[in-house]
């Protein structure tokens, strides 16, 4: 493939018509540039210029032995004018585009070193689906519209295993686990609540205490499928005398959350929960406050520019959008 700077080289002795100008113009020494354009011509098979020589200086050896015969070169020959061939004017005529669009091409691949483009795969469980994920993904994707980002709805665990086997390039996830070769970013201190049927007896409350959920079947995940948050939750009721009777989901994703609005049990469940709630449910905030982090875990290393970039902008728009 030519060297594109001797594509450069020609097009400005092209334009300029005249090698000591198009040398002065693109800095450089007037004999390597026209070395450099006579390797293009070399390179590429052609002529692009026909040159014509009327002016010519001694060479130091033609000053020293002016009057003798010997077998040297006697006269440097400056070249000023040529003519552009056939050949040449086509290239003048579309080397500049060329040179353009590598131009564009050089720039647009160093985005990809910066994080301004690249493409992320980010995974979140159910419980971000309902506003947490859509609000940030959409505000991370107005600041960077050159990433991206593709979405997938996937358990805890599965999140986990993708960030391990590099299928996932980011999780949002509900108390993550601290592990030494994942980085996290809070993006949400989301108030915790009781969700129910609205025939329920405790439906007509401002404000629920673990206390009042003495007697009710609480409803949670199995362990495995997210360890942080399960025992985010036992924690809470154990911490107030409160030992929960628990139903365990047999469905990983269950927007409906079916045993609730069954009347089987009861679940604590953020407050974004609350966007898209099936008509028979409703969500009553837990007194006194409570609050489950939800956060972005990238893995520490092997990450794209876009992903760092994506973990460094995340907290600044959950302030933006009033969650830290």
């Amino acid at each position: 493939m030519t060297d594109l700077r001797r594509l450069q080289y020609f097009l400005g002795v092209a334009r300029e018509r005249n090698f000591t100008r198009a040398a002065e113009r693109l800095h450089v020494a007037q004999p390597a540039l026209s070395r450099q354009v006579r390797l293009l011509e070399r390179e590429l098979g052609v002529e692009l210029l026909h040159r014509t020589t009327h002016e010519f200086e001694l060479t130091e050896a033609g000053r020293f032995l002016l009057e003798r015969e010997l077998g040297v070169e006697l006269l440097h020959r400056t070249t000023h004018e040529f003519e552009l061939t056939e050949a040449g004017r086509f290239l003048l005529e579309r080397g500049p585009a060329l040179l353009s669009a590598a131009d564009e091409l050089w720039r647009a691949v160093g985005t990809y070193g910066t994080g301004e483009r690249g493409t992320v795969v980010v995974a979140y469980g159910a419980s971000a689906s309902y506003e947490t994920a859509p609000r940030l993904l959409r505000a991370l994707a107005e600041r960077r519209p050159g990433i991206e980002l593709t979405t997938r709805v996937k358990s805890v665990g599965e999140i986990l295993a993708g960030l391990d086997d590099g299928s996932i390039d980011v999780g949002i996830v509900r108390c993550p686990p601290s592990r030494p070769d994942l980085e996290l970013r809070t993006i949400r201190s989301e108030r915790q609540g009781l969700l129910l049927r609205r025939d329920h007896p405790l439906a007509g409350r401002t404000e629920l205490s673990v206390a009042d959920l003495a007697d009710e079947q609480l409803l949670l995940h199995l362990r495995e499928e997210n360890p942080g948050h399960y025992d985010a939750v036992v924690a809470l009721f154990r911490g107030q005398g409160v030992e929960p009777r628990i139903l365990l989901r047999t469905l990983t994703f269950d927007l409906a959350y079916t045993p609730v609005a069954g009347g089987e049990a009861v679940a604590v469940v953020g407050e974004s929960a609350r966007t898209g709630l099936p008509d028979e449910l409703c969500w009553i905030p837990l007194a006194p406050e409570e609050a489950h982090a939800v956060s972005l875990v990238v893995r520490r290393h092997r990450r794209s520019p876009a992903v760092a970039w994506m973990l460094d902008a995340a907290p600044d728009i959950a302030r933006e959008l009033g969650w830290a």
